[in-house]
């Protein structure tokens, strides 16, 4: 039971508060401080199901530093838990992070409605210095944020800078998502940013990574350090994913002449087909072209050479990557983006 007493001697402030930064949901300000991903001017030209996910802040951080020796959270889920093959820390979580380090995780209760707030103590007692604190938000449902507390005379900082001015975007599928990570902050685009000290967006859309005109419109919106690309699996046959991978890659180069652009290949599954294959095939024909053409700032990385045949168990239901697997996909990535960005080399986050 939240310790009520330690809630009523504390400050609130809201996550839109001045000294806070909130990361990677890129229409943040445009929305008026909502918590989604998608920009609510888009929700009529975006198709349903798009719509729909993007109202789960996959990606979304709240990030600070202070010397507060307690924090605590408030927040509004509409629902609760419901997924097969998430669970409620995964579906629902909030993580804290201090200073890169995971310490506790918010969750949704399995009564969980919009009317009835959540209180969850992430630590207290702690002694009073600085600290840089990172709320990660639910990658699969939304919520809202009605509050952060800390100690009443707390000392509240922006976050350090990136190494980069500008995120990394990512658009895909449920795997993009976070599906099936065991909580916000061990999605593969989290654990590269931890590593390389980057922003990032996550775009990937659950079973509707499908590449459509008015989605890669959307994504181009965003002044990116880089794109990242992963889509082909939600498409359900190979003419499909003709049909809108290469406009999708021109949609982000005609925004963008000079912005590195990364095409990722599908990575393994436990249910490996003929349609994957050819999927492979087809973006690896489309970036050789295109590089062929004159395209210096496009890259292709194998998925399989991130999760291969040979790593199976980092996935969680033979298709979707478990913690393993998406610390191997992240592995992988990092190694890419420091070099294409001109950063210096990953930062482990595991003991080697």
């Amino acid at each position: 039971m939240t310790p009520l007493l330690l809630l009523a001697t504390l400050s609130w402030i809201a996550p839109q508060d001045s000294h806070l930064d909130i990361d990677g949901l890129p229409w943040v300000s445009e929305n008026q401080g909502a918590l989604i991903r998608l920009p609510n001017r888009l929700k009529d030209r975006l198709p349903p199901a798009v719509w729909e996910l993007g109202q789960s802040p996959s990606g979304g951080r709240i990030r600070f530093r202070t010397d507060s020796t307690r924090v605590a959270i408030r927040l509004a889920y509409p629902s609760s838990p419901n997924m097969a093959n998430m669970h409620a820390f995964g579906q629902t979580g909030v993580d804290l992070y201090i200073d890169g380090v995971y310490v506790s995780t918010a969750i949704a209760p399995k009564d969980a409605t919009s009317s009835t707030p959540v209180e969850h103590v992430y630590f207290e007692n702690l002694p009073a210095k600085e600290r840089e604190l990172t709320l990660y938000l639910p990658l699969y449902k939304p919520v809202k944020v009605l509050g952060i507390a800390l100690d009443a005379d707390a000392t509240i900082a922006k976050a350090h800078r990136f190494a980069s001015p500008k995120p990394v975007v990512f658009y895909g599928t449920s795997i993009t998502q976070g599906g099936c990570a065991s909580r916000p902050g061990m999605s593969y685009q989290a654990i590269v940013g931890r590593q390389l000290n980057l922003d990032f967006v996550n775009l990937g859309v659950s079973g509707n990574g499908k590449g459509e005109p008015a989605v890669a419109d959307m994504v181009a919106e965003i002044d990116a350090s880089a794109f990242v690309v992963d889509f082909s699996q939600n498409n359900p046959t190979i003419e499909s994913l003709r049909e809108v991978y290469e406009p999708f890659l021109i949609a982000l180069r005609t925004k963008h002449p000079k912005t590195p652009i990364i095409a990722i290949t599908a990575i393994a599954s436990s249910r490996e087909t003929p349609r994957l294959d050819q999927m492979r095939q087809h973006i690896r024909d489309v970036v050789k072209r295109r590089i062929g053409d004159g395209d210096r700032w496009l890259t292709l990385v194998e998925g399989t050479t991130l999760l291969g045949a040979d790593r199976l168990d980092g996935l969680v239901d033979g298709v979707h990557p478990n913690d393993l697997g998406f610390q191997w996909m992240a592995d992988g990535l990092a190694a890419h983006l420091a070099r294409i960005l001109a950063l210096p080399p990953p930062v482990p986050t595991r003991p080697q």
